[in-house]
């Protein structure tokens, strides 16, 4: 397995990400998200959890700059067993179609919750251009 391989592997399995994009001021905007991910793309969706809107900050960022990060990490009071994962990407915001079926899919597979709540809102995508990633 390449480190790269590991690294996707080791995100995929964590239950949350911080999803950074940047706003046309420039200013970072980071958010909590719930994802899933295949074949080095990253799923997220707006879901019918409490919000002021479902037009949020993160889905005007990437429609004005698809460029985001995303990052998973674990502590631990023991810091040999500290690491991180980022995936640099490309986002998308998907309101309809495939991507938006994929992203329901793959999101009510991996969070039970999902089977319970609605997923009526977009799915965003975001396709991995390069993991990074660090270990005690």
């Amino acid at each position: 397995m390449s480190d790269d391989d590991a690294a996707a592997a080791k995100f995929a399995e964590s239950p949350v990400a911080m999803l950074a994009t940047v706003g046309p001021d420039g200013a970072p905007h980071l958010v909590p998200v719930v994802f899933a991910v295949h074949n080095d793309v990253v799923y997220t969706a707006v879901d019918a959890k409490r919000k002021s809107t479902q037009r949020l900050r993160r889905l005007a960022n990437i429609e004005g700059n698809p460029q985001v990060s995303m990052l998973v990490d674990h502590y631990d009071d023991d810091w040999t067993q500290l690491w991180w994962v980022r995936a640099d990407g490309e986002a998308a915001v998907h309101y309809s179609g495939e991507e938006m079926a994929a992203g329901y899919a793959l999101l009510r597979k991996k969070y039970v919750q999902y089977q319970r709540i609605a997923l009526d809102g977009p799915v965003v995508t975001v396709e991995v251009q390069r993991w990074a990633s660090w270990q005690a």
